[in-house]
């Protein structure tokens, strides 16, 4: 197992992407290939205590580096050896089995869009991150990749969420909900209305298990292991729960420090604490899956440290292990809405 990282990526690269990496090599196994510029992460790895590369890691040099202000759309393009797009060239040609950034997320999805390509069937990728729930974790596809859909992507982000869930998240039977503005089945715009009866056919079908509409408090509260959502919707979604995380670990903080009694109440709780935050915080997860794309590619939080990537790169792995591109290219037919009516029958 080898993953591509790119080294230039994020607002701590180089040195948390390459601390990251070799965190990730020796915890988990996997062979490493840095990309971006060779002196610079060199010298990371110097500051790593690394003076010698080590075995199963391997630098590939790319002399450019997709900065912030650049267009997300063309710069994988117009910046040809930049890290990013040497990464997922690499990627694209088999020199590696997924791909790992915490760079720009647009040229990032753009690349992977025409580069790596989208597995072939499926209309648009979708970005699905884990997400913490009352019940433990669910998967919100899409998040931010597409910000008008139609229903069919709607139906086929059920069918991505809803796998991912299974093979990577290890649910049995993941239950699929649409994010909406109330349970009903009458609730909702027009995409909602038409998206659906798509997914109810495919859930009478016994393809998915789908359990109707969720409203973004249940969502939360666990009600589905997979919340469906046009880009826009389930980025406030997101953005929601990050923010609300943030301001409940501020106030807890805030709380237990008032004075001598809360402090000691601290103390006694102070492992309970550390489940919440380690809980909440995203750096757990490392990264978030580009799903639909032929090949893994991985997106991590652009202020990622070096826990983070080594969290993604291990999702990056697990991704690459669990046959769930297979599962995608096998059942493609049984995701389109010409064929939702047509076909019966379960995918395994």
């Amino acid at each position: 197992m080898k993953i591509i990282v790119d080294a230039m990526g994020g607002d701590n690269a180089p040195q948390a992407i390459v601390q990251g990496a070799l965190d990730a090599h020796k915890q988990h196994g996997v062979d490493i290939l840095l990309v971006g510029r060779m002196a610079e992460i060199l010298k990371a790895l110097e500051a790593c205590g690394e003076k010698n590369l080590p075995a199963g890691v391997e630098i590939r040099d790319a002399s450019e580096v997709v900065e912030i202000e650049d267009d997300p759309a063309t710069a994988f393009k117009v910046k040809k050896d930049s890290s990013l797009t040497v990464g997922m060239t690499l990627l694209k040609n088999g020199e590696g089995d997924a791909f790992v950034s915490a760079g720009s997320t647009g040229a990032l999805l753009a690349g992977a869009t025409l580069l790596v390509k989208r597995i072939r069937g499926i209309r648009r990728a979708a970005m699905g991150p884990v997400i913490p729930t009352a019940a433990g974790r669910a998967v919100l596809c899409d998040c931010g990749a597409n910000a008008d859909c139609t229903p069919e992507y709607l139906l086929q982000f059920a069918y991505l969420g809803s796998y991912y869930a299974k093979r990577v998240c290890g649910v049995e039977h993941p239950k699929v909900g649409l994010l909406n503005i109330g349970a009903e089945e009458a609730k909702g715009d027009s995409l909602r209305h038409e998206a659906y009866p798509l997914l109810k056919a495919a859930g009478d079908a016994g393809r998915i298990h789908f359990i109707g509409n969720v409203e973004a408090h249940d969502a939360i509260l666990g009600a589905a292991d997979v919340i469906v959502a046009d880009g826009f919707s389930g980025n406030i979604l997101l953005k929601g729960v990050e923010g609300t995380a943030k301001f409940l670990l501020k106030e807890l903080k805030k709380m237990f420090y008032t004075n001598t009694k809360t402090k000691l109440a601290a103390a006694m709780v102070k492992g309970n604490l550390a489940d919440m935050k380690k809980l909440l915080d995203p750096s757990e997860v490392g990264g978030t899956a580009f799903l639909g794309i032929s090949k893994p590619v991985i997106k991590a939080h652009g202020s990622s440290d070096a826990r983070a990537i080594c969290n993604a790169i291990l999702r990056a792995k697990e991704y690459a292990e669990s046959g769930f591109i297979e599962d995608i290219q096998r059942d493609i037919e049984l995701m389109k809405v010409e064929r939702t009516t047509e076909k019966v029958g379960s995918p395994s």
